[in-house]
């Protein structure tokens, strides 16, 4: 695998040459400081693009398009790293020595046309797919409860800190949609442009020349633009005092989550020490919180902890009963303390370790997750995966026991079932 970068000035592009995939990928991402009131207006333009464009009216245009270039894959997302938000594009073909001679060139056409020549007419959206957008975004919206472990999650980030981007509502807010309409979306598409950081990513069987050409051909931009704000956020101090916040909803099962500070955090520690630990801790099915919670006291149904390293948490999430909510909490924090007392051994280290390695094959088997790798490295220069490999050997047990120490539980919300249901 061979990475080049090209900085174009008002973009950046990536090029992973590989012939390990019979497809090339393409991701466009523009991202940017995160605003709380854009985040639903970001939202409904990423739909957008999905229902029509200048030259293909309907989303059965879009489809029929797609098929002819041998079932091209066009896609959009949206999603929040620390403090910037992004908007991602991804195409998907097959390599021209599967299909025929230009198709890539073609789909990349078509790819670039649905982002730069979208449905407008006099600076408005089409209004009708706008109303399409607007009706499905807030079904999503009226619904999210009908996911309790998402929704649960979601609480707990507003309760631990309701004014930082963490409590941000990714899905978006039902009062900004109603504002939306075809003009100040339009307005907000252009400000995109203008101001978004831009990077291309492109993976696959592809020459050099070829790809810089048609990113500079199809792709150009009017401005510079430079990072504005660190992709991390602050560190805050654990509250003195537990915060516990309860809800009720109707389910047969309670979702607890809980939501761990952590502080004083360097970067080594950030990317290899800490994954260890949560390996350890609660990352996989060896850990001691799926072994002691789940396996040995039967308290939960599941039971799982997540680093969230741009925002400085650790996020503990368990499916219980509501009467074992006591029992689980305490036992929770009984695990973590022993962490922290270094009760875990040298065993304990080696199985993380092989299952962090194992992790990393598992991303060189991926076209979207090695854009992903290379893309952490862009915004906070992580190691490569060679490196990788070699830092993670480096950590040792008291490394971990000191990084243990720097986390502490803040917030603990349980979304509670009032409908109780053993097996």
């Amino acid at each position: 695998m061979k990475y080049i970068t090209k900085n174009l000035r008002t973009c950046k592009l990536h090029i992973i040459k590989t012939k390990k995939f019979k497809t090339i990928t393409v991701r466009i991402n523009f991202r940017s400081p995160i605003v709380k009131n854009e985040i639903t207006m970001r939202n409904i333009l990423a739909e957008m693009f999905t229902q029509s464009s200048k030259n293909y009216k309907t989303k059965r245009d879009l489809t029929i398009k797609a098929q002819d270039l041998y079932s091209v894959g066009v896609n959009t997302s949206t999603n929040r790293l620390g403090n910037y938000t992004n908007l991602n594009f991804f195409l998907n073909v097959l390599n021209d020595k599967y299909t025929e001679k230009d198709n890539f060139i073609e789909a990349f056409n078509f790819f670039t046309d649905i982002i730069f020549n979208p449905d407008v007419e006099d600076n408005k959206f089409n209004k009708e797919r706008l109303d399409i957008v607007k009706d499905l975004c807030r079904k999503t919206l009226l619904s999210i409860k009908e996911d309790p472990a998402s929704y649960s999650v979601l609480r707990m980030y507003e309760s631990i800190d309701s004014n930082s981007p963490i409590s941000y509502r990714m899905v978006g807010y039902l009062n900004d949609l109603d504002k939306i309409n075809e003009s100040n979306l339009y307005d907000y598409y252009l400000k995109v442009l203008n101001n978004d950081l831009v990077d291309i990513f492109v993976i696959g069987d592809v020459k050099e020349a070829e790809i810089i050409k048609l990113v500079k051909d199809k792709i150009k931009f009017k401005t510079l633009k430079k990072e504005r704000v660190p992709y991390i956020l602050k560190e805050v101090k654990p509250r003195t005092r537990l915060l516990k916040v309860t809800e009720s909803i109707v389910n047969n099962q309670s979702n607890l989550v809980i939501g761990c500070r952590i502080n004083n955090i360097s970067e080594y520690e950030r990317n290899y020490v800490l994954t260890l630990f949560n390996v350890i801790f609660g990352g996989s099915p060896d850990s001691k919180l799926f072994k002691e919670v789940r396996e040995k006291n039967s308290l939960c149904y599941t039971i799982r902890s997540v680093p969230n390293k741009f925002d400085n948490l650790l996020v503990i999430r368990a499916g219980i009963d509501k009467e074992n909510y006591n029992k689980t909490v305490t036992l929770i924090d009984k695990i973590l303390t022993s962490m922290k007392k270094g009760k875990f051994t040298d065993s304990d280290i080696n199985i993380a370790k092989e299952y962090y390695k194992t992790a990393l094959d598992d991303i060189l088997e991926d076209e979207n997750r090695i854009i992903d790798d290379y893309f952490m490295s862009e915004i906070i220069s992580t190691d490569n995966i060679d490196e990788k490999r070699k830092n993670i050997n480096k950590v040792t047990k008291s490394e971990i026991v000191k990084v243990a120490k720097k986390i502490k539980m803040d917030t603990i919300y349980l979304l509670e079932g009032d409908i109780n249901e053993k097996n």
